[in-house]
């Protein structure tokens, strides 16, 4: 079964913003959101939960240098995207 992915207004703000400063990345972000929908758990995303001010969060790898921060509600099948960017930006 196929996840639904939800983009809050303060995400797509955020990916705004990050695609004017990396419009060479959106080619690799939309297969990671692909893959995302499709099966969350597939080892190229590099999915892992936070710790710390993050705990309750888990994280996707767009590429090595640049994540995703997302809340997964597994019940409901949903994932709510929640910030974009580097490494250290997101963490």
């Amino acid at each position: 079964m196929a996840y639904k992915l939800i983009y809050p207004e303060s995400y797509i703000r955020r990916a705004r913003k990050f695609f004017k400063r990396h419009p060479n990345l959106l080619d690799q972000y939309r297969k990671t959101l692909e893959l995302l929908e499709i099966n969350p758990g597939h080892p190229s995303l590099r999915l892992h939960p936070l710790k710390g001010k993050l705990a309750g969060l888990h994280s996707v790898s767009i590429t090595i240098s640049y994540r995703i921060t997302l809340e997964m509600v597994i019940s409901e099948q949903e994932i709510v995207l929640v910030n974009i960017g580097a490494h250290d930006e997101v963490y």
